[in-house]
């Protein structure tokens, strides 16, 4: 098979989706690999250790389109990349379809194979290849947060550690999953006072026992998350339903009682957002404030740490795209894991999330086939 990098142009996107590692992965399986010059550069890869590793380096990226079988990416289609699309070729990359209906059309009008890395899913229900992005977005979360609190940007002025004498801040986290978890350890490791709120309630006992009673776990319902809210100074919420919209947990109404200056980070606002007044910004322009309250919705957050999530994206994306490209589609989704990653193909919807989203036809993958 022929497979394809391409450089990211999403703004304040800076990774990439193979290394050259991966490409020395795929030349050793006896595939070719196609790189777009400079496509690496920003997470630390020359064009010269691509060549090494046995890729082929590429001008321009409508060339590599043109030539690949299969486009191997971290972030889903920008318009201005629509036109290289075409029927049968094979995207494997992050798509979060939920929020994106401009690129669902696409794929599905070009009948294009879209397998999302983020609903590619274990037995277990776990998430191979959206944990490492998770645990990289909710450790920066509380980062990000803790800088945006500052005076000189437009926050509160607080220090989340506080010091001697003077009360730390108060953090609230949303969900128990791989993004709230991290976010916990490196709040805890501030020594913030920290509340996480989730709806499995085994999780939450799990949750309790790791950080030692460190943490404040409270079941989601409405009159505890407004008790928390109120009081917060930084929210960060990592909620997460596969493949679907996220739930909206804080409106717009809620902002008025909260505290001025606050810092709200919105990790999944890539599946639409958890609170009312959410709406994507990026890296160049990463907040606005409404009502006081300031938002970080930046839809690409690992991007500004491009070499640790590059390098912790493709570790965990290799094994997949070589069972693709070694076995082909059809005989590659014989893997339960690898066939829930499929959202497109064959012009149809084949993910039963997005296709309520956008009252599509549901198409089950074996009648899609």
């Amino acid at each position: 098979m022929v497979i394809g990098g391409v450089k990211e142009i999403k703004i304040g996107e800076n990774r990439v989706g193979i290394t050259p590692y991966g490409v020395n992965s795929l030349v050793m399986a006896k595939h070719d690999v196609l790189i777009e010059k400079d496509a690496g550069v920003n997470s630390g890869f020359s064009n010269d250790e691509y060549k090494k590793a046995g890729a082929t380096i590429i001008p321009s990226a409508k060339e590599v389109y043109k030539r690949a079988e299969m486009i191997v990416k971290v972030k889903e289609p920008q318009e201005n990349e629509f036109a290289y699309y075409r029927r049968g070729m094979i995207l494997f990359t992050y798509l979060h379809l939920a929020g994106e209906e401009k690129v669902t059309e696409m794929l599905l009008a070009k009948k294009v194979t879209g397998i999302a890395y983020e609903t590619v899913e274990l037995p277990d229900g776990s998430l191979p290849l959206l944990a490492p992005m998770s645990e990289v977005a909710g450790r920066m979360a509380v980062h990000v947060g803790s800088w945006f609190l500052q005076k000189p940007n437009r926050g509160m002025g607080k220090l989340l550690a506080g010091v001697p004498g003077v009360p730390p801040g108060n953090i609230v986290i949303f969900g128990t999953g791989v993004v709230g978890t991290n976010a916990a350890k490196m709040a805890v490791g501030l020594g913030a006072r920290v509340v996480i709120f989730g709806r499995n309630i085994p999780r939450l006992q799990y949750l309790d026992d790791v950080f030692a009673g460190k943490v404040v776990t409270r079941v989601s319902n409405p009159i505890a998350i407004q008790e928390e809210v109120y009081a917060a100074d930084l929210i960060i919420s990592g909620v997460l339903v596969t493949g679907a919209k996220t739930p909206r947990l804080i409106t717009r109404k809620m902002l008025s009682k909260m505290k001025k200056g606050a810092v709200m980070v919105d990790v999944s606002i890539d599946q639409g957002g958890s609170f009312e007044t959410s709406r994507p910004t990026s890296h160049n322009d990463p907040i606005y404030i409404v009502d006081g309250i300031i938002h970080y919705c930046v839809t690409n957050m690992p991007g500004a740490v491009s070499y640790t999530s590059t390098l912790a994206l493709t570790n965990a994306t290799i094994r997949y795209a070589l069972v693709i490209a070694n076995k082909g589609v059809k005989k590659a989704v014989r893997d339960e894991a690898i066939a829930k990653g499929v959202n497109t193909i064959n012009g149809k919807c084949t993910y039963k999330a997005v296709a309520e989203t956008f009252n599509l036809p549901y198409t089950p993958l074996e009648k899609a086939l």
